[in-house]
Parts: structure tokens; C-alpha cells; sequence
């Protein structure tokens, strides 16, 4: 019988983690840092899907003693009610993740739940308000530790640890910690981009698609977009939901209407892609990452269904100046005014780009540091990808000289071009957090075999008593 409510539902979960809770055993024993602090076993930075997938998955292993940051306040986790501005996810309805194989912990279960089975087969894709909503049922139901308003300032070697400087509203401290993960956020592996000649014009004049904007103010405005993927389509439906008008360039003269992801989202592709030799996984990937995504029809149709919407394809922007209170943008057609610019061109991978990594990005091996393709595979934007680890750890780009990176995994947009779709995807996750976190479980297991070897020797519990049966 399916559960009839969330009570009844969240019930269920409980009896699955106690059927699948076999081995209970706590294994691993404290850790105290040079001045007797606590010492976590595993840091996670990051409280989205993949931060909570990941923290779930370590309290399956018996890892206990984690915690998982993250730098926004309740509810503001992952890009679900900031900057994510699609009306739905763009995956399908049936997509699992972060329940990691449970079935009583799917989007499914808990959607049918509170709406019933007949509401979840009239649902054509899942809100992204009610994934948002999804993920912290998830965080209850699972007794997450999830610390939020902390944010991540630093990495720092230590004796056998990694010293994590943060900051939250008491000030700043450290955290002590064996391994940390970062999985803070799509663009936590480098920074959003646009053209230099926007970026130079009055900030009342331009943002960049993941900005912060008041679409109620561009009522009535003539709106640019450049960019032709989701993002780009997003936000140029909230600029016309809100009343203004709005034109988008692309640079090529046909819009990408095929997405590649459908065609490689099989188990195998998913499991296994991080095992393929360099020269496989620097074509696929190259190929995939040069078609870029295509938007579904739903995004089509949210911003086609406007009168007010214009479409400029080969349409490059190849200057922008302000002009008063307005900007004007220079295409291969003539000058275009308009009073507000949205750069939907996504991000740029570069460690060296984020100053929490400082003191980590200059030691880090990239794909530009590993690999030289052949000729006609070149890709400078593919180079400054992570090369990381077969458990998403970050390796040294000069060996020796490093050997802490080890401790830090990478589970970001970043991972992609070792990993495929995994440390930013959904779709993906039921296969990348097992990865990374069996490869956590190897390296804990392995720094602590002597006390667990002094600990199996020392073992004297009995399983029965000298007296016999008969006599007792």
C-alpha cells in the first residue's frame, strides 16, 4: 500500500534505512588536530543536491563525524530560487539522484504523497520552487548536518590535516578537517564570463545571467540577451513576463536544437566515463561541450509565445558603449540601443579564479597540464579543466611538491571533462557520489589500518559464556 500522506511516507523511509543499515558498525575512531581541536573526517562545502547526496551517502558508510557548509542562508541553497530562473527542471519527472537508489526517499514518493498518484501522471516536469522544497525534506528526513551562513575563505596544509579558514555571522574560524569536498556550486570551479566590453559598461547598464537582477524595473525597456542557451532563454522570459521588450543574439546562424546529454544518459556512460583513456574522454567531451546544450521546447515556447520577443541569429556582439542612459551594442548589421544588457554566456573553468582557492589552484594539474590533443581537437576553454583523480581528488601538477591536494575532491561543473555529467548534474549523481565517497572510504580506511589492526587484535569480546546451557 503506497503511503497516503508525508507522515506515513517519511515512516516508510525510516524502515528502508533500517533494512539496508547492515553494517552498523562505527569504524572509524577521533581524530584530534596538533592543539587537541576536533578534527572532522570529511568537509563538505556546498549544501545543494550534490552536498546533501554526498553527506547522505557518508552517513550510509559510517562517517559520521562530517559536516556539510554552506554559504547562504536557509532556503537559498543551490541556484533553485536565486539565479535559477527556468520554470521547471529540464530534466524529466522520473529523475532520481539524490535518494541514491531508495525508492521511498524519490522526488515520486514524496510528490505522491502530498498530491497523489494521478497528480504526479498529469505533471509534465518538476517545478524548480518544489525540487527546492524536495531537497529540504530530504535534509529532515535524513538528520543532514548541514551548517548554513558559512562560507569558505581558504585551504591550508596541515599536520595531517587540512586547515579550512571560513566565515559566518560570529566572524571568522577554522575548521580542521582529514578531507574536504567542494561541491559549492556550478560556478565554484571558476567565474561567469562575459565579453570585456560589456563588462567595462556602468553596472546599472549590463548582468550577467546569474545576477542578481529586478526584472520589475525592465517594464517597458528595450532588453538585450546574448547567449542562446537555457539560461540565456530564462532570463529573457523573466525580462518579458515583466513587460519589456526584448532581443536575443546568438552568434550562430542556427539556434542548437539537438541535446547530446539524451543521447549519453545511459548507466554505462555514467558509471564508466572516468575510466576511458585521456584521448576518448577529451573527444567525446570536446564534442559534447562545443554543441553546448539545447533548451527544451518548454523554454521555446515560454519566450516564443511574446510578440515582444526578437531573435537575431549569426548575430555576434562585437562592441558595446553607454551612450547616456543606454547602451549601445555593435553587431555585424548595424548598432542596436538598448537600455539594459543580460549576458547569458556562461562560465569560464579556472581555479585560479577563485580566491577561496588561492592557495590551492596554483599546485593543481589541469587537462592543459596532462594532455596535449591532436590537431583539430584543440580546445584552450577545455585546458583549464581539473585533470583530477579516479575518486575526484585534485592531483599535483608538479609531483611531490603537493601531496595534500590528495584530500581535496572536486564535485562541480568542474569534474566534468574527467567524469562526464556527475559532480553538477542530477542526472548523474546516483552514479558520481558512490564514486567519490568510495573513494574517501578507501583513503580513511587506509591512513587508519595500524589502529584498526591494533583494535582487531585487542578484540576479546566472547560470543558465549563458559557455563553450559544445561546448567544455566
Amino acid at each position: 500500500m503506497l503511503p497516503r500522506d508525508l507522515a506515513e511516507l517519511e515512516a516508510c523511509v525510516r524502515r528502508d534505512l533500517a533494512l539496508i543499515s547492515y553494517p552498523e558498525l562505527r569504524w572509524l575512531p577521533p581524530v584530534r588536530g596538533p592543539g587537541d581541536e576536533k578534527v572532522l573526517d570529511v568537509l563538505v562545502v556546498g549544501g545543494g543536491q550534490g552536498g546533501q547526496a554526498l553527506s547522505f551517502k557518508l552517513k550510509l558508510e559510517r562517517i559520521d563525524n562530517h559536516l556539510v557548509i554552506d554559504r547562504g542562508p536557509a532556503g537559498a541553497e543551490g541556484p533553485w530560487r536565486t539565479f535559477g530562473r527556468m520554470r521547471t527542471l529540464r530534466t524529466w519527472k522520473t529523475v532520481t539522484g539524490p535518494d541514491l537508489g531508495i525508492p521511498s526517499l524519490t522526488y515520486q514518493s514524496w510528490f505522491e504523497a502530498q498530491n497523489g498518484i494521478d497528480a504526479f501522471a498529469r505533471l509534465n516536469k518538476i517545478a524548480r520552487e518544489s525540487w527546492s522544497e524536495y531537497l529540504h525534506w530530504l535534509r529532515r528526513v535524513l538528520a543532514l548536518p548541514v551548517e548554513v551562513g558559512t562560507e569558505l575563505l581558504g585551504i591550508e596544509p596541515g599536520d595531517k590535516v587540512l586547515r579550512v579558514r571560513v566565515r559566518d555571522a560570529a566572524g571568522e574560524r577554522w575548521i580542521l578537517a582529514r578531507h574536504v569536498v567542494l561541491a559549492h556550486g556550478i560556478e565554484a570551479s571558476g567565474r561567469w564570463t562575459m565579453p570585456g566590453f560589456v563588462e567595462r559598461l556602468p553596472p546599472g547598464l549590463r548582468a550577467h545571467a546569474a545576477d542578481a537582477i529586478d526584472f520589475a524595473a525592465l517594464r517597458g525597456r528595450r532588453v538585450a540577451v546574448l547567449g542562446a542557451g537555457a539560461s540565456a532563454f530564462d532570463n529573457a522570459a523573466m525580462a518579458l513576463e515583466a513587460g519589456a521588450e526584448v532581443h536575443l543574439f546568438c552568434r550562430r546562424p542556427e539556434l542548437q536544437r539537438v541535446q547530446p546529454y539524451k543521447w549519453l544518459s545511459f548507466p554505462a556512460f555514467f558509471r564508466h566515463f572516468g575510466d576511458l583513456d585521456d584521448a576518448t574522454r577529451w573527444k567525446i567531451m570536446n564534442h559534447v561541450l562545443s554543441l553546448r546544450e539545447a533548451l527544451p521546447v518548454e523554454t521555446w515556447d515560454r519566450v516564443t509565445a511574446h510578440a515582444a520577443f526578437h531573435l537575431h541569429t549569426g548575430a555576434p556582439w562585437l562592441d558595446a558603449r553607454s551612450v547616456g542612459a543606454e547602451a549601445l551594442v555593435r553587431a555585424p548589421d548595424g548598432e542596436h540601443r538598448f537600455d539594459f544588457l543580460i549576458c547569458g554566456t556562461g562560465f569560464e573553468v579556472d581555479l585560479g579564479r577563485r580566491p577561496e582557492l588561492a592557495g590551492v589552484a596554483p599546485h593543481v594539474r589541469t587537462w592543459r597540464d596532462a594532455y596535449l590533443p591532436p590537431s583539430g581537437q584543440d580546445n584552450e576553454r577545455l585546458g583549464g579543466y581539473p585533470y583530477l583523480g579516479p575518486g575526484f581528488e585534485l592531483l599535483e601538477r608538479t609531483p611531490g611538491t603537493a601531496p595534500w591536494l590528495g584530500r581535496i575532491r572536486l564535485f562541480n561543473f568542474g569534474t566534468t571533462l574527467s567524469f562526464g555529467p556527475s559532480g553538477s548534474s542530477i542526472n548523474g549523481m546516483k552514479f558520481a557520489v558512490p564514486r567519490l565517497v568510495d573513494g574517501l572510504t578507501r583513503d580513511l580506511f587506509r591512513a587508519e589500518i595500524d589502529r584498526l589492526w591494533q583494535g582487531l587484535v585487542a578484540y576479546d569480546t566472547p560470543e558465549f559464556p563458559t557455563r553450559l546451557a544445561r546448567d544455566r
